[in-house]
């Protein structure tokens, strides 16, 4: 079983990009459950067709400790299996915490199954500290890979995840497998996040192009991959799904210091 963390900046498109992976995973036949590291409980919603699924944490709080496993994993999208750890209450306790006992929990009822291919964590934002780090930290993900776009925070978180890579490394077996390109349609975009890439020793596994289709999936609360089977940006995410099942390409990478960034957006901005 492979286990996959996807980072990238809040608001990026992480969860959007994972539910249409892991879609075009499954279609491949491919066995996957997806685990939402976020407190909004959005991680899965694609793919279980906007249901609202109940999370660990709000399962726990309601029932105690004596819960069965199909009361956290739902079916969804060509037979994955969804789980949304949640969040404790607003205002209280520490977010991060869920995720932990969320992947305990889960370990412990029998989740993890030998027929499992892939173990997704859709994790909360660029924070790489605490329970949100705990995917990396404790060797439950093994394979990174990061949504970034042209967007200097984008990239600035990008890169500053992958200082917190660098860090659990050290001790365990985490790899970085590649960025994801989300585009948003900035100067030279591509040859900008191919150019980030090649410093940090990676690569751009793929460029998802922008399209209103994603948007128009979301609102009938279905992957792009089943709202329109046909249309050019599903097969953008099955390239995307072959291109991570193919994937050879795990380093450690190396992290670029704050002026080599702005250099970087400043030759391939001006370029424009």
């Amino acid at each position: 079983m492979r286990k996959i963390a996807i980072y990238g900046k809040g608001g990026i498109g992480k969860s959007t990009t994972t539910q249409n992976t892991v879609a075009g995973l499954a279609e491949m036949g491919k066995q996957v459950m997806v685990v939402g590291c976020d407190p909004k409980a959005d991680s899965t919603r694609l793919l279980l067709g906007g249901l609202a699924q109940k999370t660990v944490l709000d399962t726990l709080r309601d029932e105690g400790e004596d819960v069965e496993l199909d009361e956290v994993l739902k079916p969804g999208f060509c037979k994955t299996r969804c789980v949304e750890s949640g969040g404790p209450e607003p205002g209280v306790g520490c977010a991060g915490r869920g995720i932990i006992t969320s992947i305990n929990m889960l370990e412990q009822l029998g989740a993890y199954t030998k027929d499992l291919d892939y173990a997704f964590y859709d994790v909360l934002g660029d924070v790489v500290c605490g329970g949100f780090a705990m995917p990396i930290r404790d060797g439950k993900a093994e394979e990174i890979y990061i949504v970034v776009s042209g967007e200097m925070m984008a990239m600035y978180a990008a890169n500053n995840i992958c200082k917190g890579i660098v860090k659990f490394a050290v001790t365990g077996k985490v790899r970085l497998g590649g960025l994801i390109c989300n585009s948003r349609k900035c100067d030279n975009e591509k040859e900008l996040i191919e150019a980030l890439a090649a410093r940090l020793g990676t690569q751009m596994i793929h460029f998802v192009p922008r399209d209103n289709v994603v948007q128009h999936a979301e609102l009938n609360r279905k992957t792009v991959i089943e709202y329109a089977p046909t249309a050019g940006q599903a097969d953008e995410y099955r390239a995307l799904a072959r291109k991570i099942d193919q994937n050879q390409m795990f380093i450690v990478p190396k992290p670029l210091t704050m002026e080599e960034l702005e250099n970087l957006l400043v030759k391939y901005g001006l370029a424009a």
